[in-house]
């Protein structure tokens, strides 16, 4: 027997940015890949070796753009649950917050792919900013529909 699922009112919202995400996540991996193949580091290494940067600008560009990408990944998890479970009562603050940390992850990887990591700063502040509101606000909504029970 089928039994629908029901969600809440303006759930849809949080779609979007979730999908976007995704997005993000694709081109700032084109991005590693095109710095990867510009510095001549082969795979499966991580990282350029702090030999390599200081020898060649644009392995110190790679280590720095695949540090962005990086990052995004280990925030991704809590960014999708955060925004899921926010969006089962605030779906337009889940949308926000999540759709904040997107942007700011953009902002943070042009930045931060220059080869300055000082450049990644504005974007940083806002996506930790988004990260930790998702954090909050899925805290209380779990709270709250504990407390339901």
């Amino acid at each position: 027997m089928q039994s629908p699922i029901l969600l809440p009112e303006g759930y849809k919202y949080i779609t979007g940015p979730l999908v976007s995400l995704g997005w993000v996540v694709f081109w700032q991996a084109l991005l590693t890949g095109r710095a990867r193949k510009q510095a001549g580091i082969p795979y499966p290494q991580m990282y350029a070796e702090q030999a390599e940067c200081k020898a060649n600008p644009a392995a110190l560009k790679f280590n720095c753009t695949q540090s962005a990408r990086q990052t995004t990944l280990d925030f991704v998890p809590i960014v999708v649950l955060g925004t899921l479970v926010t969006g089962l009562k605030y779906p337009l603050l889940a949308a926000g917050l999540s759709s904040a940390f997107s942007f700011g992850r953009v902002l943070y990887t042009c930045g931060y792919k220059t080869g300055d990591p000082a450049k990644r700063i504005p974007g940083g502040v806002i996506s930790h900013e988004a990260v930790t509101g998702l954090l909050l606000s899925s805290t209380y909504t779990a709270y709250q529909l504990f407390r339901s029970l």
